[in-house]
């Protein structure tokens, strides 16, 4: 039976730091702020800020909240994001995805100021991390890595295998273990022989969108397994990409889904509402 990575424990430890940071800060006089801007009355999305609003609060980060209508445009999300960007008592913006089809992505993305990017999508953000200079970490990948090292697993001279190459978590998670000394494999829907390049993980990160798509054929005996997917199956249960029940006795840990990989993530979005405020 494999040992069950807490996220929701960790992601706790991670706040309870931040919030002392927070308390801090605030006695030099320095107050962290988050804008966050929903567009459109998707139901997901408006969990994901609701949840973000209530770790704010936790944590001691005054948060701002844009609720704008699926008809909004996107020159005037634009015009938002620019009065936020020279808002001094702004540390941080946050714009949920997804947005409206109407509106490109990519150009809200690259108009959030890289200084206040506290969700590490900014193509500044993702060069930065490439490079290894300092700049802000995508929220997952980030708090994936925060996962194993808080779980007292060693990356350093492990083989790490990597499905999925999203620019949100498959590209920049490689990178993230690439820097923690890891022999990183990014495979993918193209990827011939996905099962053999799987099982040579000691620790595999999936992050495929498909539900239950790991079986424990694809994991090598004693792995660490890291699930980034979450889906609603038929009557309102919860799961991952990977199929819990199957791999957990023949990894050494997993993480579950709920309670694995989503708490980080907020954890870390934290983390970077701090350290923007710091800078």
């Amino acid at each position: 039976m494999s040992r069950i990575i807490d996220g929701k424990a960790i992601a706790a430890q991670i706040k309870e730091e931040l919030k002392e940071e927070v308390a801090l800060l605030g006695k030099d006089g320095v107050t962290v702020g988050l804008a966050v801007i929903l567009v459109g009355d998707d139901a997901a999305s408006s969990i994901y800020v609701n949840n973000k609003k209530k770790a704010c609060e936790y944590v001691g980060i005054r948060s701002v909240s844009y609720e704008l209508s699926k008809d909004t445009s996107q020159e005037e999300l634009l015009a938002l994001i620019d009065r936020l960007n020279h808002d001094d008592t702004v540390n941080g913006i946050l714009v949920q995805l997804p947005l409206p089809a109407h509106i490109d992505e990519e150009t809200v993305i690259t108009a959030i100021s890289s200084d206040k990017d506290v969700d590490g999508f900014h193509t500044e953000s993702a060069g930065r991390l490439l490079v290894g200079k300092k700049g802000f970490l995508p929220c997952t990948p980030a708090g994936i890595i925060q996962l194993i090292r808080r779980s007292g697993f060693t990356i350093e001279g492990k083989e790490c295998v990597v499905i999925g190459r999203s620019n949100i978590v498959g590209k920049p998670m490689a990178v993230l273990l690439l820097r923690e000394n890891g022999t990183v494999t990014v495979a993918h829907s193209k990827t011939e022989n996905l099962k053999e390049v799987a099982s040579r993980a000691d620790i595999l990160v999936v992050a495929v969108g498909k539900p239950k798509f790991i079986t424990a054929d694809y994991v090598k005996e004693g792995a660490v397994v890291i699930d980034v997917g979450i889906h609603r199956l038929e009557g309102k249960k919860l799961c991952g990409d990977v199929d819990f029940d199957d791999v957990q006795e023949k990894a050494a840990a997993i993480t579950p889904v709920p309670g694995g990989v989503g708490p980080m993530t907020i954890a870390m979005l934290m983390a970077n509402c701090v350290e923007a405020a710091k800078r």
